[in-house]
């Protein structure tokens, strides 16, 4: 499996609308559009998880700087997350 990071989603958008546009490269594992937990409202970007590499390469190149619902998505490996300091 192979996880995508992906920013520039419709505010309106839902995770099974995501899933929907990333299936056309693919087989999609999982969608989660990150939900500001204060007003519950989507903060634009998530993550899709494509089950082989091949699959989520592809959906860098056809979705990546793509329009949907009128904003520019940008498609991307996700990146490891990384450790927070707490002080």
């Amino acid at each position: 499996m192979k996880k995508l990071f992906v920013a520039g989603i419709p505010f309106a958008t839902t995770q099974e609308e995501l899933a929907t546009l990333f299936s056309q490269a693919g087989v999609v594992v999982s969608s989660t559009i990150i939900i500001d937990k204060f007003t519950g409202k989507s903060k634009g970007f998530g993550f899709i998880e494509m089950e082989t590499e091949e699959e989520a390469a592809k959906a860098i190149q056809m979705l990546n700087d793509t329009d949907f619902g009128g904003r520019k998505l940008v498609v991307a490996e996700a990146k490891p997350q990384e450790k927070r300091e707490h002080n």
